[in-house]
């Protein structure tokens, strides 16, 4: 499976020219004031200091009071799934119309927050994600670009189950696309996802934080079955994404060839050694527990989940801090949904603070999520040729990481098409 990337020009075809008081080159670090960006069918066609000249018959958009960054791009989003809350039972509550409803809400926050593509990784429901990227292709709902899993691939009764229910709940099997217990239910559930529409596989390798009755450290598949996942997915042109929270889960994902280890929160050296020789990417969203600690304990989730997030949080950030000097790969995702979706800047400070430059965090928001994908050639950088994915913020964010909150996005454009704001 080839992943494409969907570029839908404006409905006018007309140049969109816009004018940049500041344009970051996030492959050399480099700021350029008084920028021209002429916007064609979607793609970048020129850049150029700003003559005061707009070509006949473009659309002038001025942003010259503004720091244009390239698109910004979360590898860890839930958006066609209900907010986390201490309800463990409201993604089986859930309608598929309420879910397309949610759906379409968070992905419209996610856009105007400057996030122009996501890695979807996963909804209870079967499919929604795939369902949710193909109405914004379509055009029908305003979201960013979707890369998405279709579901989890977990053991029964695993991180990817829903479980801690009411007595006398039933989970249908939308609910449970992805349940398999050895190698070779493993790689039909592969098969199931990718026939389905997924572009990526996800597979729930250890035990969950916020899923009852499971460990993080505990690992749930063996080395072979991850293994399996792998084989199945890159036999169809595609990859493997692990949820892995221990350090063995980890080590064993990335030796199994796992694209990304998504948490990593009990990763030890070993690990770390084992991410760094096989190019594992991390995706560490270590934002999180600062607010399940403070939400959960307001809005009473259970203990369980409070002491899970206790005990992970320090440790994974600890952890990205090591990978980081390491020179592990690392790539922005925020598990977007645990907090509310257009919160997803919020991750780029914690970073900083934990051994990141302020370039390398937003390189890891950019070309680098970029390079996850494999789309690099086509996205990740304001580049002549890539696509005119661009958001203007009111502030330097080499200077100050926080400028690409959402409270400093002015304007937002993806593929070439502004976005309306609020």
């Amino acid at each position: 499976m080839t992943l494409a990337v969907a570029l839908a020009a404006p409905a006018a075809a007309q140049d969109l020219l816009v004018r940049a008081g500041h344009v970051v080159d996030v492959e050399t670090g480099e700021i350029r004031a008084d920028q021209a960006i002429t916007v064609r069918d979607g793609r970048i066609a020129a850049i150029a200091p700003w003559t005061g000249d707009a070509p006949e018959g473009a659309r002038l958009l001025d942003w010259s009071a503004h720091v244009v960054v390239p698109g910004l791009m979360d590898m860890h989003t839930h958006l066609a799934e209900e907010d986390q809350s201490a309800d463990l039972a409201a993604p089986l509550k859930a309608t598929p119309a309420r879910a397309a409803f949610v759906g379409a809400r968070n992905a419209a926050a996610t856009l105007r927050a400057g996030f122009t593509t996501v890695r979807d990784v996963g909804a209870y429901r079967g499919f929604a994600d795939v369902a949710l990227r193909d109405a914004i292709n379509q055009g029908l709902v305003p979201g960013p670009r979707m890369f998405v899993a279709g579901g989890y691939v977990t053991v029964t009764g695993g991180g990817g189950e829903l479980t801690g229910l009411p007595e006398g709940s039933v989970v249908t099997p939308e609910l449970r696309v992805g349940v398999a217990d050895d190698e070779a239910q493993v790689r039909s559930a592969v098969d199931r996802f990718l026939d389905g529409g997924a572009d990526f596989i996800k597979v729930i390798a250890t035990g969950a934080v916020l899923t009852a009755g499971t460990e993080p450290g505990q690992s749930e598949y063996s080395e072979a079955e991850v293994r399996a996942a792998v084989e199945a997915a890159a036999a169809r042109g595609s990859w493997v994404a692990a949820h892995a929270h221990g350090a063995e889960g980890i080590a064993a994902a990335a030796r199994a060839g796992a694209r990304s280890i998504e948490h990593g929160s009990l990763m030890d050296d070993a690990a770390i050694a084992e991410m760094k020789k096989h190019g594992t990417w991390l995706v560490a969203d270590i934002y999180n527990g600062d607010y399940i600690d403070a939400v959960g304990r307001r809005d009473g989730w259970s203990e369980e989940i409070l002491r899970k997030n206790t005990e992970t949080t320090d440790a994974q950030r600890a952890g990205f801090r090591k990978a980081v000097a390491a020179g592990v790969n690392n790539a922005y995702g925020t598990d977007a949904g645990v907090y509310p979706h257009g919160d997803n800047g919020r991750q780029f400070a914690y970073m900083v603070r934990h051994g990141m430059t302020p370039l390398q965090a937003l390189r890891s928001a950019t070309l680098d999520s970029a390079r996850l994908l494999g789309q690099e050639a086509t996205l990740g950088s304001i580049t002549v040729g890539k696509a005119a994915d661009l958001v203007a913020v009111a502030c330097n964010p080499l200077s100050d990481i926080t400028c690409l909150e959402r409270e400093h996005v002015r304007g937002v454009v993806k593929a070439g098409d502004p976005v309306p704001m609020p």
